[in-house]
């Protein structure tokens, strides 16, 4: 056996220590000065990319601008348990009022965000219209992974204000409701500007028939779970002593079985947390069942948070002054305007509007999309896409994750007063 260093400092047991010590690091420091958990998100990425340049000897994640499959898998799953596990924490569906302003952020501020967003990539960055459609695809939606501290509280602790409930049920639903503008982006790009040739093909199978296929297949999804788990044997029904794994099979049956009848997995997932959620409500699984889904997704999360900040010294090589100023806008202009424009008219107070505009975090589910898109066709501005990306993920985990805390603080008082 030939002889080897004794202290060799082997690149993936490097990487395994600094990605622990880094994760370790993120979630203890801003205990330091705050309870609330979003802080975290930013540092994982700053310590991240910290680490990647302090340590290049160690074993880097693949460039997802030249491998993006990897980066798409891991993103998938965590963005499949966030939506189911956010439709698992809504105790109470109704008053059909409630959803109001759900509905006008899914309807409206979406669709003026990714409207803006493009026409920014076209006009201000010189992207392809595809890839400006993709630009506004990936970073329209609020991301179910990172909102976590501005939605509703686990199955039975109630706190469901209407901002938590709107931002929760958006989270939920809209990572699956972005998804055709992601394949008008990719349709674009593979066959052309003339709507003559894709538009009948768009409207009928990626927004129409995807969209009902999927809510439809985690309706029945739930139910046939349900049956499992509360019914049937009635004398030794599995959910009095059944770990949540047996939940986390039926997700993923859902999402994959979806997914092979070409239907939206995401908004399967999405209707299969709400559905589920009502029978048997108040039963105990229910929040066994969160608690193992959020552990996952905590776990997830963090992996990604790190490899993406691991990524970042050599995504931000394209990144221009261009690119900052856009996703500046989108920030703090664009996505609290069309949030502000969209519950207009609702009996919000000023204070409940401006949480519900401005608290549209990006992160896993960029990653996710734009993964997808670059695994399915080649853009021309496929480089300057992800610079872009990462920077609005890096910029909203900071901006939103060092100030959540207050104005989710605001939001209880005013609860409190109430």
């Amino acid at each position: 056996m030939p002889s080897e260093p004794f202290f060799e400092l082997a690149p993936y047991h490097l990487t395994l220590a600094i990605g622990g010590l880094v994760v370790i690091l993120a979630q203890w420091l801003p205990r330091l000065v705050s309870r609330r958990e979003p802080a975290a998100a930013a540092l994982m990425i700053l310590f991240g990319a910290g680490a990647a340049l302090l340590f290049p000897g160690a074993a880097p994640m693949p460039d997802p601008r030249q491998t993006p499959l990897p980066w798409e898998l891991m993103s998938e799953m965590a963005v499949i348990v966030a939506l189911f596990g956010a439709g698992m924490r809504i105790d109470e569906l109704g008053p059909l009022r409630r959803w109001r302003p759900t509905w006008r952020l899914l309807g409206i501020a979406m669709p003026l965000t990714i409207i803006a967003v493009a026409w920014l990539g076209t006009g201000l960055v010189g992207l392809t219209l595809a890839g400006a459609i993709l630009l506004g695809a990936v970073l329209a939606p609020t991301d179910p992974v990172l909102a976590s501290d501005v939605q509703v509280g686990p199955p039975h602790q109630g706190r469901e204000h209407p901002v938590r409930f709107a931002l929760t049920t958006e989270a939920g639903l809209n990572d699956g409701l972005a998804f055709p503008f992601v394949y008008l982006g990719l349709l674009i790009a593979a066959e052309g500007l003339s709507p003559a040739t894709w538009g009948a093909e768009w409207l009928l199978q990626d927004v129409l028939y995807r969209t009902v296929v999927g809510a439809v297949s985690g309706w029945l999804g739930a139910r046939l779970l349900g049956v499992i788990l509360f019914s049937v044997p009635r004398g030794a029904v599995l959910a009095d002593t059944a770990a949540g794994v047996l939940a986390l099979a039926g997700i993923v049956l859902c999402y994959g079985s979806t997914e092979l009848v070409e239907g939206y997995g995401f908004i399967a997932v999405a209707v299969m947390g709400l559905t589920l959620r009502r029978v048997e409500k108040d039963h105990a699984f229910h929040r066994r069942l969160h608690d193992f889904s959020e552990s996952i997704e905590h776990a997830l999360t963090a992996l990604l948070l790190v490899a993406l900040g691991s990524a970042l010294p050599r995504l931000f090589v394209d990144l221009t002054w261009t690119h900052l100023v856009v996703a500046l806008l989108l920030l703090l202009i664009i996505r609290p305007l069309a949030g502000w424009l969209a519950l207009l008219g609702t009996d919000l107070g000023r204070r409940d509007r401006a949480v519900m505009a401005v608290y549209g975090v990006r992160g896993i589910g960029s990653i996710y999309y734009l993964a997808y898109a670059a695994s399915h066709v080649e853009f021309a501005d496929e480089a300057e896409i992800w610079s872009l990306v990462a920077l609005v993920i890096v910029l909203s985990t900071v901006l939103h994750g060092f100030s959540v805390g207050w104005a989710v603080d605001r939001l209880d008082e005013g609860e409190g007063k109430g």
